[in-house]
């Protein structure tokens, strides 16, 4: 199967969906959010150890609520919670959201991440940033978004390296357009060992995290098990949070499956990952907007490449890092091995 992007390579390729972003480099935190311009069909797969969460039981397929108006990643540990109020405010203002006799409430489940041991100002007073964040994002939300140091990516790390927000996208050959967006702070590393090459190589589209392919040979210390700190006791302190999303029509059992699938990507790019101290999150999302059905075959093709574009948006995210003052670790771009 011949894989190609979609035109910007990045989450916004499937249609109906926006991606807004809103930081505070003060603090090296920030926001995230996806904007669904119908509410789409949306589930969601945890397999980290230490997740942390807003409304995301009503994604269960068993649960009423068929679809979903945005979905939120957050910095901030379980202070970027925050965020979702925010984002509400700004889609109730917009008249978007789950009608109840004559009252809309936007459904906007959330998924943070931990960055709050990176070397940015914690002290914000009273009430932390992330409401305001959150409304702020949504303001921001377009077709075009910066990766790298943006939006839930500004304060992230990974071992050894700046994490930050990746995205990705592939355009399947019966049109189907599959697309990742992630906020990379694993306590795991996304490089081979001490190298610059990606553990994500094999599925590069062109040169789209530089081209370098695997080190050959693979260097031993490839094996080891590097962590982003040696002191890992306190749970939490990591994760990657992140959405795949298609413009193919599915159920929301379907949806949960794909995020099922594209977990498959957190290990085909970091190592290790859904460890106890990471909340590894996926959410699955659908907007139907190609109108294809998939059958079996199709299906399956559908899952493999949702694991290959996570793996791809995942190193995408940390390549496209820059440095930002007092860094604890460096960006890709200044690794030299």
């Amino acid at each position: 199967m011949s894989f190609r992007t979609g035109p910007r390579n990045l989450l916004t390729d499937v249609a109906g969906l926006r991606v807004g972003n809103a930081e505070d480099p003060r603090i090296k935190t920030g926001v995230t959010v996806v904007v669904c311009d119908e509410p789409a069909v949306a589930g969601y797969q945890i397999l980290g150890g230490a997740p942390g969460t807003r409304d995301t039981d009503l994604l269960e397929p068993h649960n009423s609520v068929e679809t979903i108006n945005a979905l939120v990643l957050s910095g901030g540990s379980a202070f970027g919670l925050d965020s979702a109020t925010g984002v509400q405010a700004a889609l109730r203002e917009q008249g978007i959201g789950f009608e109840v006799r004559g009252i809309r409430i936007p459904l906007v489940p959330t998924a943070i991440l931990f960055d709050l041991q990176n070397g940015g100002d914690k002290d914000w007073g009273r009430y932390p940033p992330y409401r305001e964040l959150g409304f702020a994002a949504v303001q921001n939300a377009g077709l075009d978004f910066e990766i790298g140091t943006a939006g839930a990516g500004v304060g992230a790390l990974t071992a050894g390296l700046k994490g930050g927000l990746g995205s990705a996208s592939t355009v399947l050959p019966n049109g189907v357009t599959v697309a990742a967006l992630a906020g990379v702070n694993p306590t795991g590393s996304v490089t081979v060992g001490r190298t610059r090459h990606f553990w994500a190589s094999p599925w590069e589209i062109g040169t789209e995290f530089g081209g370098l392919g695997l080190p050959s040979p693979i260097p031993d210390d490839a094996r080891n098990v590097s962590l982003k700190f040696r002191d890992q006791e306190q749970a939490g302190a990591n994760t990657t949070i992140a959405v795949i999303a298609t413009d193919a029509v599915l159920t929301k059992a379907a949806a949960k499956r794909l995020a099922i699938a594209a977990h498959d990507g957190f290990a085909r790019a970091i190592w290790p990952a859904h460890t106890p101290v990471d909340g590894d999150l996926v959410f699955g999302l659908a907007t139907g907007k190609s109108g294809i059905e998939l059958d079996a075959h199709a299906a399956i093709d559908l899952y493999a490449v949702a694991g290959s574009t996570m793996a791809r948006a995942i190193a995408r995210g940390v390549r496209a890092a820059t440095r930002a003052g007092d860094d604890l670790l460096p960006p890709w771009s200044e690794r030299r091995a």
